[in-house]
């Protein structure tokens, strides 16, 4: 027999009221989270894949965090590379509220909720990447698909640029990002702004050929005097070569900010060879220096080593 015709599932006030009962319930015991889209800078559509990926938004909405009992995953665990932190969670998000808060403003192909996107969780100050978004769960009830859950892992920083204007989370990566310390001189007490990139052209154009130029941003500063500063120094690169390039010292290649148009000279780079720790500022735990100087004198090459060059 088939189902009897007066009675249906895709009825349209039951479908929305099942919809909101769920969002109800996701703002009595959901938490506040930032989504955080990732924009693709240089896709590789081969790999496909983007290695200079930016995060350029952040948008407040709340998810339900399923895990009751702490984070999946296999936890902290030691391995070759040291500790490494491979906590899980899963989150619940509705699809209408996603679609009034992000979607609308998801200008992609597939206005979801993507993989790769992060989800920032501030009641653990800590940022997930989703790995993969379930949208067929739970599976048509009232013949309609009210959430997405999205399953994702810690996330892993590594130097992506992040612009979101949200201070609570520029600032995490900003302390987490590899920096680079150097001591400039100024002029004028015309010290450049945090968040200004400065530019230091070490090779001119020549017709066709660009510039080489290396470049920065600035995660902080000390004012020292009016004549001397020191910078963090984040999201380093270079553009004009293939090759890596770092900043050198000079009195004749200053550091120009592109908003401000200041000038600094270089007068020191924090390094391996500087022991004050400067040189590894935003991580606390890297013990760099230490191995440098363990490995200079590792390796024993003199005659009386017989298993070292004659």
């Amino acid at each position: 027999m088939p189902r009897n015709v007066y009675f249906s599932q895709a009825v349209k006030s039951e479908q929305n009221l099942y919809e909101d009962l769920i969002i109800e319930s996701l703002k009595i015991y959901g938490q506040d989270v930032y989504y955080v889209p990732r924009t693709l800078v240089n896709r590789d559509n081969i790999l496909g894949e983007d290695v200079a990926s930016s995060f350029d938004d952040a948008y407040l909405i709340e998810m339900y965090f399923e895990n009751v009992e702490g984070f999946e995953g296999d936890g902290d665990l030691y391995s070759k590379f040291g500790l490494e932190i491979r906590d899980e969670a899963t989150f619940v998000v509705s699809r209408k509220m996603w679609n009034q808060t992000i979607g609308r403003f998801d200008d992609r192909v597939d206005p979801r909720p993507q993989e790769g996107d992060l989800i920032f969780l501030p009641m653990t100050n800590s940022f997930f990447e989703i790995s993969y978004v379930e949208d067929d769960s739970p599976f048509f009830q009232l013949s309609n698909l009210p959430t997405y859950k999205m399953q994702c892992r810690l996330f892993e920083y590594n130097d992506e640029d992040f612009e979101t204007g949200v201070d609570e989370i520029d600032d995490k990566i900003s302390q987490s990002s590899f920096q680079v310390v150097v001591d400039v001189s100024v002029t004028g007490g015309n010290h450049p702004e945090v968040g200004e990139v400065l530019r230091q052209t070490q090779v001119a154009a020549i017709g066709d050929t660009p510039a080489i130029v290396v470049f920065g941003e600035v995660a902080s500063r000390d004012k020292v005097t009016d004549t001397v500063g020191k910078l963090y120094l984040q999201n380093v690169g270079v553009t004009g070569s293939n090759d890596a390039r770092d900043f050198v010292v000079s009195n004749t290649q200053p550091l120009v900010g592109d908003d401000s148009g200041y000038s600094v000279n270089i007068t020191k780079i924090y390094g391996l060879d500087d022991a004050s720790g400067e040189a590894f500022i935003s991580d606390g735990a890297a013990e760099n220096i230490s191995f440098e100087a363990f490995e200079s004198g590792f390796m024993d090459f003199s005659e009386s080593n017989p298993f070292g060059e004659p």
